[in-house]
This record gives structure tokens, sequence and C-alpha cells, in this order.
């Protein structure tokens, strides 16, 4: 038997050791580089082999009129949101309430938000559609014609295009809040009819010196989660 330690390793290494940026630095990303990570994640298993994703690669002037155009949606208030798909439920129970409010908390401590502070948490919530300045967006659809199945490959997609970008260097955030204006990305981007909006990657280089990078997420031990069946010990 081969010993694939060191491939083991690394393969861990980049799903472990990837975390969500939140400041990123004016650095570009090479178009190389990212024709590059793209190529590695389209080996994402999907049903059938249909690929279902598709990828729009932003930045430039064009990443510009993006952000500033969703931004004035933004400050137009929630009058302004017409979301694509829920990506929440309606009102969270638990154990997810009890997640999300760690995490929330969690990070609004390290930023210096305190609690009932609403105009700081929403200065924080634009900052997702500044991109937290990453200089590049990779806005993520699927054919709206496909059924629930096909979000499945497209998350695997996704998760593939983060680990690529890890593995290289480069940091990444997911962002679901801008499918609260999908027709303002769709038509800076210039959306086929059948496209539907996912998600949005930030990719770019973090800021070390940013003290909201150095926040982590804490995940629930094994047996909150998996359940072994059948004896093996």
């Amino acid at each position: 038997m081969n010993d694939n330690s060191h491939e083991v390793s690394a393969i861990d290494r980049a799903i472990t050791g990837r975390r969500t940026t939140r400041q990123f630095l004016s650095t570009q990303v090479p178009r190389a580089l990212i024709e590059e990570i793209l190529r590695v994640a389209r080996h994402a298993p999907s049903g059938n082999n249909i690929q279902p994703w598709r990828a729009h690669v932003v930045d430039g002037k064009k990443r510009d009129e993006l952000c500033a155009r969703v931004c004035a949606e933004v400050d137009k208030g929630p009058e302004a949101v017409e979301r694509e798909y829920d990506y929440y439920p309606s009102e969270f129970f638990e154990p997810y309430q009890g997640r999300r409010r760690q995490t929330g908390w969690g990070l609004y401590g390290v930023l210096g938000i305190a609690k009932g502070d609403r105009e700081a948490m929403q200065r924080q919530h634009r900052r997702n559609f500044e991109l937290f300045d990453a200089p590049l967006a990779l806005v993520c659809t699927i054919d709206r014609r496909l059924a629930q199945g096909s979000w499945l490959d497209c998350g695997m997609f996704v998760q593939n295009v983060l680990l690529a970008a890890h593995a290289r260097g480069v940091d990444s955030c997911v962002q679901t809040a801008w499918i609260d204006y999908y027709r303002v990305v769709g038509e800076v981007l210039d959306f086929a009819p059948e496209e539907k909006l996912l998600c949005v990657v930030a990719l770019g280089f973090r800021d070390p010196e940013a003290p909201v990078n150095g926040f982590a997420t804490e995940r629930c031990p094994l047996d909150e989660f998996a359940r072994f069946h059948g004896g093996n010990e």
C-alpha cells in the first residue's frame, strides 16, 4: 500500500485551515491564478455530470460598478430588499439559534460592536456589499429550471473554489446576503433569463493587521451530528 500520508495531511490542512476573510488588501489577484482555481474547482461531482454551476468573475471597473449599484439599494433600507430565495428559515430554533448567536456576538465582539448598536451592525452588514474591500468577486449562478439536487452540486463546486484558492494563498468569503438584491446583480452582469443567483464569493488576500481576520468560528463535536449504525468499532 502506498503511503499517502503527505497528501492526506495537505488536504486536511486545506479544509481545516481555511478561514472566512472579512477584510482584504487591495492587491489584485492575477487572472491566470483565478483561471487555475476554476479549472481545479470544475472537478466537483454532479448528478449525471451535468455541471450546473456558472461563474461570473468580476473585477476592476465592473466590480466597482456592481458594489456601487448594490450599496445604493442597501442604503434605501428594507423596502429595497427582494431576495432571490430564502437562505435562512423565517424563525430560527435550537440548536441552530444558539450557534448563530454565538457566531454573531463573537464577531461583533472582535469588531467592538456592542449589543443593541443597530447602526454599527448595519454598517458592518453593508460591508458585505463592498466585498470587504476584496478586489474580485466570483458570482455563482444556477439554471433556475433545474431541481433541488443541482444545488448540492453547486455547493460542492463552491467548496472546491474555496479550497483550491486557499491552497494557492488566496483568501475568500462566501456571501449569500447578495441574494437580497439579485435583480441589480443580474442587470449589472447581464444574466441570461434562466440564471438564478446563488452566492457571491469575495476573493483576494487577507489583511493580516485587521483584528476581524483573527476571528474563528467553532465546530460542534462529532457526537452532535454523527450517528454510527451497524456496530463498527
